[in-house]
């Protein structure tokens, strides 16, 4: 079982039917047994960081742990965003510091992009191609890039050297997914990405699935 987090932002219940739609057991809980129980986490949301981490509260503390006992975490789009150090969006706030990085704003100057001068459209909304290195867990079968959805004004500026990242040319390379051993996160929304995005839930839901028969005794 998958559990995806409920904490009262944007986007938990499309993820939780999308995982259903591709024949995963889900459940959207807040429950420490529950969440303690399950094969894998998943942490979306649509929210502003600052919204985001107070409406997590002390369940913070247990993601983290478990993250870092081995459990596999996905973190979607702000919930991406709570993996890393810390965020200045409206503020400033820790997150859960689990891949070093801060979460900063999208530069809205104009950038050079391929000899030309291009003006950032933020918020950043719509299809972008994302280049898939070989290595990362959760586009296994994609080929070496796909388009994906996106809509944020912040991004990650990720400095951990034990992560792998997935980028997109956005006028600069703006880092699209981590990935870091069983943390995984995603800018984008494969909810809304169609097959491609199906694919990756997918590809996550088997690293749940692996793990939980490796440490299911015999």
């Amino acid at each position: 079982m998958i559990v995806v987090i409920d904490y009262s932002v944007g986007n938990v219940r499309s993820v939780c039917n999308t995982l259903r739609h591709i024949g995963c057991e889900v459940e959207l809980s807040r429950k420490v047994e529950t969440i303690e129980c399950s094969a894998g986490i998943v942490l979306p949301g649509v929210a502003a960081f600052g919204y985001a981490i107070s409406q997590l509260g002390e369940l913070a503390k247990l993601i983290k742990k478990l993250a870092l006992d081995g459990k596999p975490l996905l973190g979607i789009c702000v919930g991406y965003q709570m993996l890393f150090d810390h965020s200045s969006e409206y503020g400033q706030y820790d997150g859960l510091g689990l891949v070093s990085g801060s979460v900063i704003p999208i530069p809205a100057g104009s950038q050079s992009r391929q000899g030309y001068l291009t003006a950032l459209s933020v918020p950043h909304m719509g299809w972008n191609q994302v280049k898939l290195p070989e290595g990362m867990d959760l586009f296994v079968g994609l080929g070496k890039e796909k388009n994906f959805y996106f809509a944020h004004s912040f991004y990650a500026e990720v400095t951990d050297q034990q992560a792998k990242i997935a980028y997109t040319d956005y006028g600069f390379a703006l880092p699209a997914a981590v990935q870091k051993a069983n943390i995984y996160g995603l800018q984008f929304h494969p909810e809304k990405s169609s097959k491609s995005g199906l694919k990756v839930l997918k590809n996550f839901a088997e690293i749940c699935e692996k793990q939980k028969k490796e440490k299911t005794p015999k």
